[in-house]
């Protein structure tokens, strides 16, 4: 009698040593412990720590807290601009309530992944070409914005951020975005070279006022030329017809280069000012971000009696009165 109580005490010492083994739990400091009583679930869950239940009455089930990152397979879609592009993202999200997350849906991280899925396509749909690749914030606010509402009060799952990785357009969309990308420099380049052109045509205009003040400096610029084309050791040398002679054989065929009686000449100074004035205007910057503020050029425009910075259009020849002689 006395061994089989020994027996009996110990197997009943065994099997309370089995069941408070089994009682106690212990749930990690990232982890929330959702208890269920006989079926029921407890409206407040386990803190992380040592915790007790009811064997064969409890059944508790751990979530994980921590922030997740998922990564949203591509999606493909049309634009609000009829643009076929692939968009892929990745969505950052953690449970803020144990409770929900396990009641109200089956598998959290499958749902989210499938409410992200659903929701890139529709704001893929409702923004443009140019939306996606430029203005990316406010695509993942408002992604971010669709997810909550449909996670965060029914599953107790916040979505913390969105992020959109990738955009791919059609090999077609890339090269006429390159074209018109080249274009566009195209278009920058002309212009310059033409704004170039223009000072530099201001600054020879001044010059040839300098030069008719005196035929002496255009002879000297002359000569000065033809030193420096023989520096460079060439066999041949162009000399160019004097300037002078042409002047006299100009004044004995009858020409008149000297001013008539009563016109007043103008002055050298007045002439180099207004030169200056000119060159300081074309100096100015101006900015090619429109046709519109390309300089006009002069003689084209119609309606305006003078052209760009001082210089006169030319009249029309039909309203002038042909100078007829009459018999002598």
């Amino acid at each position: 009698m006395a061994e089989a109580a020994i027996i009996l005490l110990c197997v009943l010492a065994f099997f309370v040593l089995l069941i408070v083994i089994s009682s106690v739990k212990v749930v990690q400091q990232v982890e929330r412990g959702v208890v269920f009583r006989l079926g029921q679930v407890q409206s407040h869950f386990r803190a992380p720590g040592l915790t007790l239940i009811f064997p064969m009455i409890d059944r508790m089930t751990k979530v994980n807290m921590q922030t997740v990152a998922m990564g949203v397979p591509a999606q493909e879609g049309i634009t609000q601009d009829n643009v076929s592009v692939r968009v892929d993202a990745v969505v950052y999200f953690r449970v803020i309530d144990p409770v929900k997350a396990i009641v109200n849906v089956q598998n959290y991280n499958w749902a989210v992944s499938q409410v992200a899925q659903t929701s890139l396509r529709s704001v893929i749909g409702q923004a443009d070409m140019q939306q996606l690749l430029s203005d990316r914030e406010t695509i993942n606010a408002e992604l971010q914005r669709i997810m909550d509402q449909a996670t965060e009060a029914p599953w107790g799952i916040k979505v913390q951020r969105v992020e959109i990785k990738d955009v791919s357009l059609p090999e077609g969309m890339k090269r006429s975005m390159a074209r018109q990308a080249e274009a566009e420099r195209e278009r920058r380049a002309r212009i310059i070279t033409a704004d170039g052109e223009f000072q530099a045509s201001k600054r020879l205009a001044a010059a040839a006022e300098v030069m008719a003040q005196d035929p002496a400096s255009l002879q000297l610029r002359l000569l000065q030329t033809v030193v420096e084309v023989a520096a460079e050791k060439n066999s041949t040398l162009v000399m160019p017809f004097p300037v002078e002679l042409l002047r006299f054989f100009d004044r004995a065929a009858g020409g008149d280069q000297t001013p008539r009686e009563g016109t007043p000449r103008t002055d050298l100074a007045e002439r180099l000012a207004k030169a200056e004035e000119d060159l300081a205007k074309a100096a100015e910057p101006s900015s090619i971000d429109s046709v519109k503020d390309v300089p006009p050029v002069p003689g084209l425009e119609s309606d305006a009696p003078v052209g760009h910075q001082g210089i006169e259009a030319p009249r029309d020849r039909s309203t002038q009165t042909p100078n007829v002689e009459g018999p002598a």
